[in-house]
């Protein structure tokens, strides 16, 4: 495939500047009203005391796969991965290439206690106000998408608005975007632009992560992201310093994925 990377961002600044016009931001903290005095639940916290460490993703389609599972239901999936065991879910946000919304994620956080994962590409202060608002408990910040004063902004910020962050990198120089504002460390091995997939790139990158954070005097928890699709790899994974396993086409393109995700968590070997 192109890279289609460019392609996502320059239609997120499109989409982003459209809500900022539809809904000023003064106007979106009015009417998140009493949502923005919620106690948000750690990410972190809940994938560090969790055996298994699973996110499970809520996600429609995506660019490389097409549609996973167009008719699929926030109300249906999201209550099942919870009664399923998941740690954590991700919610996709992004309308034109993932077949997400912030409705989604509204809706989620009225169906579960778990933490929810606003999964979209955050480029503007304002998509962070909107996660606050619609439910988010943690953002996803994709260090390919920013510079690394603006991921030090972002993430700064999602403190202040009591988010956790997970910062997602692809290779070892993007860990050069690591600042004391980032909670969780994701390594995602799908490359954002190629989509080509190789869990490997979890393993190669996970002695330097923990070098590094070491060396900035932080602990991040280290999150493996996609390809995940063996529960033999999640044990792997954890063995290597992983304490997160973002998952979700293994579970999405199922019928029933909650029924697929209590099958993967009853098949690792906690």
């Amino acid at each position: 495939m192109k890279d289609i990377l460019q392609d996502i961002i320059a239609n997120k600044r499109i989409e982003v500047e459209r809500q900022k016009q539809a809904v000023r931001l003064q106007t979106l903290l009015a009417l998140g009203g009493e949502r923005l005095e919620r106690t948000t639940y750690s990410m972190r916290a809940s994938l560090a005391a969790s055996s298994s460490g699973i996110i499970a993703e809520f996600k429609r389609k995506s660019p490389s796969k097409g549609w996973l599972h167009p008719d699929a239901a926030i109300a249906d999936v999201i209550p099942a991965y919870e009664k399923a065991g998941a740690s954590a879910c991700s919610v996709l946000t992004d309308p034109q290439f993932f077949g997400g919304s912030l409705g989604d994620l509204c809706q989620a956080r009225k169906q579960v206690s778990l933490p929810l994962l606003r999964k979209d590409f955050i480029i503007d202060e304002y998509q962070l106000y909107q996660a606050r608002v619609m439910g988010a408990d943690a953002v996803l910040l994709i260090a390919a998408c920013l510079t690394t004063d603006q991921c030090l902004a972002l993430a700064e910020l999602a403190h202040t608005l009591q988010l956790e962050t997970l910062l997602e990198v692809h290779s070892e120089e993007e860990l050069a975007y690591l600042n004391p504002h980032i909670d969780m460390l994701g390594v995602n091995n799908r490359n954002l632009g190629t989509f080509h997939t190789d869990v490997a790139n979890s393993f190669r990158l996970a002695e330097k992560m923990q070098e590094i954070s070491k060396e900035k005097d932080l602990s991040p928890l280290l999150i493996s992201e996609s390809g995940i699709s063996d529960p033999t790899t999640v044990s792997s994974l954890r063995e290597a310093g992983f304490r997160g396993f973002l998952i979700g086409e293994t579970f999405m393109k199922t019928e029933q994925p909650g029924e697929t995700l209590s099958g993967f968590i009853g098949g690792l070997s906690c």
